[in-house]
């Protein structure tokens, strides 16, 4: 089922995401050699609590943690660790906020140090491709045209798309219809509608797209161990075209 939001719903949604964003604000400025994962899931639940807000993933269906680490050759879903982050790696942080009851859901992918010209490029790439994507997501597309948009600027980059992991649709719980491949054929899919939240965020592998499983049981990372990136906006249809709730400025 697709719970189209009110104005007045969205607009809460967008002070939630608004908070996620001032702390991905704060990770950023965190994520440096030698700090661990488990020290930044700590920062987020105490900045959430400072600001009366909850990370929504925690106890998700059993999730242990307030967010995903997901380093390197990990694609999504991974667990915080006391292990030091090295200069070279990549680590996406994703988390799921929840200010009164509204939420909000971005991840971010950060250079940790100094990273190769192949790194840079696929943090580029996979950031620039969020954006083809919500270029899209506007009254009358399809769900298709995002992962179109998606999926073709990241091919033509040398890159490919994660096929197991999807957008999707977000509040009044975690995830809803309709999800978001980020991949798929223009003109194909469900209609969008004015009122509809979503997620965008395309994952994106140096080399082959798919993906194995950790034995935990939630982390997936690359079947080759290329490294893998992932960036995420919470976007709400509007009138007006695709307003980003999670926005970093």
């Amino acid at each position: 089922m697709i719970h189209v939001k009110t104005e007045r719903e969205i607009k809460l949604m967008h002070e939630a995401g608004k908070l996620l964003a001032a702390c991905h604000q704060e990770i950023a400025r965190l994520i440096k050699p030698g700090i661990t994962t488990m020290e930044i899931d700590r920062f987020v639940e105490t900045f959430l609590a400072k600001h009366g807000a909850k990370p929504e993933q925690k106890g998700y269906r059993g999730y242990p943690y307030a967010t995903c680490a997901s380093i390197n050759d990990e694609i999504c879903h991974g667990f915080p660790r006391n292990v030091p982050l090295k200069d070279g790696d990549i680590v996406t942080i994703d988390f799921v906020v929840n200010l009164h009851g509204a939420l909000a859901d971005s991840a971010w992918t950060y250079a940790v140090g100094n990273v190769s010209e192949e790194v840079k490029k696929l943090l580029y790439v996979t950031e620039q491709s969020l954006y083809k994507g919500i270029e899209q997501a506007v009254i009358g597309n399809r769900i298709g045209d995002i992962g179109h948009a998606i999926q073709t600027y990241v091919e033509a980059n040398g890159f490919s798309v994660v096929r197991d992991f999807t957008g999707h649709g977000i509040g009044p719980t975690i995830h809803e219809e309709p999800y978001i491949p980020h991949f798929g054929e223009k003109g194909k899919g469900l209609r969008l509608k004015e009122g509809m939240v979503i997620t965008i965020e395309p994952m994106v592998n140096v080399g082959a797209w798919q993906s194995k499983m950790d034995n935990n049981g939630w982390t997936a990372r690359t079947v080759d161990g290329s490294y893998s990136a992932q960036y995420e906006h919470t976007i709400a249809i509007t009138k007006n075209g695709p307003l980003i709730l999670t926005a970093l400025s």
